[in-house]
C-alpha cells in the first residue's frame, strides 16, 4: 500500500494587517518530512509513506495568495510524481486564510482529491480551532480532530487519523464522514478543555468512538477571528454507518448548542490595569499575566508594547516580558553589542496601529542561532526586562527562557503573549491572569467586525432557534 502524506498548518486572524509570506513558514520536504519528529509514528509493515510537502507557520495574518499558489503548486507537483496511491494523509489545521480567497483548505483538498481520483482514501487531521466547510467534508473519507486546548494530543490525533486510513486500506472497507454545523463561535480561552463545560463534552468523545459503526467522533470549536462564512462550530463524525453518524454528529451539536451560555474564561480575566493591581499587590509568585489580544499562537501580530508601558509607567520592579517581536529593534541592540545602553522605540513595528514606547534600556544578552530573522536581544529598563525578537514567535516554553538565560520562576511577573497558558507555564503560574489588551485577536468578540461571517450566530447574536441537522459527504451518498 501507497500512502502520500503531507499539508499545510497555520491559524489566519482576517483582522491582522500582516500578510504571511513563504518565509514565515517552516518547510518539511521528502525524507526530512519522515525524519521529522512531527512525523516520526508514519511506520506499518506493508505500508510504503510517500513523504510530499508539509508547511507549517506560527498563526498570523492571512497568508498572501503568491505564497499560498506556491506551497500548493510545489505539493501538487509532489504528489502527481508518485502516483499511484492508494491513500493520502494530509496534516492540516483548519483555520488558513488566503487573501482573496474562501476557504483554502477546501481548495487545497478538492486540489489534491483532483489528482488522487475518487478511489483514493483520503484521509485529515485537524486542530480544534478550524473551521469546517461543506467542500472538504466532500473531498474526505475519514477526518480527526485534537480535543485538548491546550493542544497536548496532536501527536494522537494524527495517529488517529493515520491510523484509521492504514485500517480502511488493510480492510478495504472505507468509512465516510457527517458533519453538522452549530452556529456559536466562541474563542479558544473560553473553551478551554481543562475547563467545564468544554472538559465534558471533549470527555465523552472517546465514549462515543465505542458506539457501533463509528470510528471518530469530533467537536470542532472553530476559529472565530476569520471573518469569514464558514466559520462556525461543528460536529464531525467519522463511521462506517450513516444512520450512527448522523445520528452521533447530531447529538454532539446538541451538546454544544446545550452549553453555549456557560463557557468563560479559566484564569482570573479582566481590563489590563486590574490585572496589575492583582500583580502588584500579590504575596505569590511568580504572577503570569496573558497579553491576550496580541498571542502569536492565536493570529496576533505579536508587536504591541501596551503592557511594556504600563509596567514601566508603574515602575513596576522585577517583570520580565517575552516578548515583543521587533526587528529593527533587534538589530539596533545587536550594533550596540551587549552592556551597551542604548535608546530604542518597541512595538509597532509590524503594525502601524500599535504604538511604539521610547525608552533607554541596556543590552543584557544577544542570542544569535544563526539566521538574522531568529536573532533575539534581552534588555532592561528599569526594573522590567524585554526579550526581543526578530520574527514572530512566543515564549512559552521553559526551553525559550533558559537559552536566553532567563528563569521565569524566579520574577514577580512574567508577561507572555498567550491565551489560556502553555502546558510548560501554567503549572508554575502562582496565580495565573490573562489581561484583556487590544490586538488582532481581541476576546471582545462580540464587538468585531463581522461582514462575511454567517448570521445569525451565537453570541454576535442571541435570539434565535437551532435545531441540529446533520449533512453527510458528498462521497457517502451513494
Amino acid at each position: 500500500m501507497r500512502i502520500a502524506v503531507g499539508g499545510i498548518h497555520t491559524e489566519c486572524s482576517t483582522y491582522s494587517p500582516v500578510l504571511m509570506t513563504v518565509e514565515d513558514f517552516r518547510v518539511l520536504r521528502g525524507g526530512d518530512l519522515l525524519a521529522s519528529e512531527y512525523f516520526g509514528f508514519l511506520e506499518a509493515a506493508g505500508v510504503e509513506h510517500l513523504p510530499l510537502m508539509h508547511a507549517r507557520a506560527v498563526p498570523g495574518g492571512p497568508v498572501s495568495r503568491v505564497a499560498y499558489e506556491a506551497f500548493k503548486t510545489e505539493f501538487l507537483d509532489r504528489l502527481k510524481a508518485v502516483l499511484p496511491v492508494d491513500g493520502l494523509y494530509l496534516a492540516m489545521h483548519g483555520a488558513v486564510n488566503v487573501e482573496g480567497m474562501d476557504d483554502a483548505e477546501g481548495d487545497w483538498i478538492a486540489a489534491a482529491r483532483s489528482v488522487v481520483g475518487e478511489g483514493c482514501v483520503v484521509a485529515a487531521s485537524y486542530d480544534l480551532h478550524g473551521n469546517v466547510s461543506q467542500r472538504i467534508i466532500d473531498q474526505l473519507d475519514i477526518f480527526a480532530a485534537y480535543r485538548t486546548a491546550p493542544h497536548i494530543d496532536v501527536r494522537e490525533t494524527m495517529v488517529r487519523a493515520w491510523s484509521l486510513l492504514v485500517n480502511a486500506l488493510k480492510s478495504g472497507k472505507r468509512p465516510g464522514i457527517a458533519w453538522s454545523p452549530v452556529p456559536v463561535l466562541w474563542p479558544g480561552e473560553r473553551t478551554s478543555t481543562e475547563d467545564e463545560p468544554a472538559k465534558s463534552l471533549y470527555r465523552a468523545l472517546p465514549e462515543i468512538d465505542q458506539r457501533r459503526g463509528i470510528l471518530d467522533a469530533n467537536l470542532m470549536i472553530g476559529y472565530v477571528w476569520a471573518d469569514e462564512p464558514r466559520a462556525t462550530a461543528c460536529a464531525v463524525v467519522t463511521a462506517t454507518d450513516k444512520q450512527a453518524a448522523v445520528c452521533e454528529a447530531e447529538k454532539i451539536a446538541l451538546s454544544y448548542w446545550e452549553a453555549r451560555n456557560h463557557f468563560v474564561f479559566g484564569p482570573v480575566t479582566g481590563p489590563l490595569d486590574a490585572m496589575l493591581d492583582i500583580a502588584e499587590n500579590a504575596s505569590t509568585g511568580p504572577v503570569i499575566l496573558a497579553d491576550s489580544a496580541d498571542n502569536p499562537t492565536g493570529g496576533g501580530v505579536g508587536d504591541r508594547a501596551d503592557v511594556l508601558k504600563a509596567l514601566l509607567d508603574r515602575g513596576f520592579d522585577g517583570a520580565l516580558v517575552a516578548g515583543i517581536t521587533d526587528p529593527p529593534a533587534v538589530a539596533a541592540c545587536f550594533a550596540a553589542g551587549e552592556d551597551a545602553r542604548i535608546k530604542l522605540r518597541i512595538g509597532g513595528a509590524l503594525d502601524p496601529s500599535s504604538a511604539p514606547v521610547a525608552i533607554e534600556a541596556e543590552v543584557v544578552l544577544l542570542y544569535d542561532p544563526g539566521p538574522a530573522d531568529e536573532r533575539q536581544a534581552v534588555i532592561k529598563a528599569g526594573g522590567v526586562t524585554v526579550v526581543l525578537a526578530a520574527r514572530r514567535r512566543p515564549y512559552h516554553n521553559i526551553a525559550d527562557f533558559e537559552r536566553l538565560r532567563l528563569d521565569p520562576r524566579s520574577v514577580r511577573i512574567l508577561v507572555v503573549k498567550s491565551g489560556y497558558l502553555s502546558p510548560e507555564l501554567a503549572p508554575i503560574a502562582n496565580p495565573n491572569l490573562m489581561a484583556l489588551t487590544q490586538g488582532v485577536v481581541n476576546q471582545d468578540i462580540e464587538r468585531l467586525v463581522s461582514e462575511r461571517r454567517a448570521r445569525p450566530a451565537f453570541p454576535f447574536d442571541r435570539d434565535f432557534d437551532y435545531t441540529p441537522r446533520a449533512r453527510l459527504s458528498a462521497r457517502w451518498q451513494d
